[in-house]
């Protein structure tokens, strides 16, 4: 079988723009299966058909699972939309195979066909029961063919494997990412990436201060997210001095508040240098200290453009548990030295008031902060495959 079927389904509900989701998804489909060669990449009705040369079946369908926009995909074999070339094409499959049961999953796309999907369903069942023996199980098949009826051509195929689904990479518009090691930022990352966000990575780290296993421990995360928008850019942004120059000017309770609005201030000017609408935070509501709803409340008023909060909602055991799903767990998991860690009060304030927090802020030079901390950023280039 050297043709993969894809199917998607949130796409197929855009109306009247369903055209541009489905090129893009087409595209990104293309660009996630780099090095391998792709004959054609065809818009069908409701679906995309991939016709590839040779390949590892394995490692086409490990770099499918990653594309956004992908509700399932099946590798098939084409024939015309015949009942009998398609009986035949079948059993010709089948022959060596050996299993105790089966059903027969038909859909009839094409009305025109003279057969509806349930008589596909008799006539191929049928077919299959005379050669292997095998029993019809509607619930708990061992085997299930998939029988795709499309105008001028029919798809059959023995799997239906499960994409990630949500919209193709780059449908909603450029993002830039908060990311730190820990759990939660990548999987906000992920989360944004699935509502079809291109991301830019800026991460901050307080070298020489604390060591640069954070920036590692990065590096590796958005080598690993990057399997999903196949380029990304991460920025590495040096941060202790500017802590350094809030813990001289103002008082231990509100610093961690200070450090965030700096961080927000910092990442707004590389997201405007990247032509970015919005930025996206690990976020979760009342998780730690800086995560109270005050405490949000007076950090996100220090940007202007919108900041989006994907783990919002999220408890802590939620957000492990998907990012053992998506892969970053392990990665997460490795010990380092936050930025965070750095000069943080025994006692931080999770109630602050802005008028508190702006008093504070007016011993700072504000401008040269931002200023400092986005022109020294190291920007690093990500790909894949």
């Amino acid at each position: 079988m050297d043709s993969v079927l894809i199917r998607y389904h949130e796409i197929a509900l855009k109306k009247g723009n369903r055209p541009y989701f489905v090129d893009l998804l087409r595209r990104n489909l293309v660009a996630s299966l780099g090095g391998v060669e792709v004959k054609e990449a065809k818009t069908l009705q409701a679906r995309i058909l991939l016709t590839l040369g040779g390949a590892a079946r394995e490692e086409v369908a490990r770099r499918l699972t990653g594309v956004f926009g992908v509700a399932n995909f099946s590798f098939v074999e084409r024939t015309e939309a015949d009942i009998e070339a398609l009986r035949q094409r079948v059993l010709g499959s089948i022959d060596g195979r050996r299993f105790a049961s089966f059903r027969i999953d038909a859909r009839r796309a094409d009305k025109s066909f003279p057969l509806t999907s349930p008589e596909i369903n008799r006539v191929l069942g049928a077919a299959v029961k005379e050669k292997t023996g095998a029993r019809v199980d509607l619930e708990n098949a061992e085997v299930t063919i998939d029988v795709e009826i499309l105008p001028e051509c029919a798809f059959f195929g023995f799997e239906k494997v499960p994409g990630p689904g949500g919209l193709p990479v780059g449908a909603s518009g450029r993002v830039v990412s908060l990311i730190s090691g820990g759990f939660d930022s990548p999987v906000a990352a992920y989360r944004m990436m699935q509502r079809g966000c291109r991301l830019i990575f800026v991460h901050f780290h307080s070298a020489p201060y604390l060591d640069r296993t954070s920036q590692e421990k990065c590096r590796e995360l958005v080598r690993l997210l990057t399997r999903h928008q196949f380029k990304s850019r991460l920025y590495l942004v040096p941060f202790g001095e500017i802590q350094r120059a809030i813990v001289a000017g103002v008082l231990r309770p509100l610093r961690v508040v200070l450090y965030r609005r700096m961080m927000l201030r910092i990442a707004e000017a590389i997201a405007r240098k990247e032509k970015a609408l919005a930025l996206a935070t690990g976020e979760s509501l009342a998780q730690v200290a800086s995560q109270t709803l005050e405490n949000m409340s007076v950090i996100q008023q220090a940007a202007a453009l919108p900041i989006l909060r994907p783990l919002v909602g999220m408890d802590k055991q939620e957000i492990i548990d998907q990012a053992r799903r998506i892969g970053t767990f392990e990665i997460s998991s490795m010990p380092d030295q936050d930025c965070c860690q750095l000069f943080v009060p025994k006692h931080p304030a999770t109630k602050s008031r802005l008028a508190d927090v702006e008093k504070a802020e007016a011993r700072l030079d504000i401008a040269a902060l931002v200023q400092t901390g986005a022109a020294e950023a190291a920007c690093e280039e990500f790909s894949f495959p």
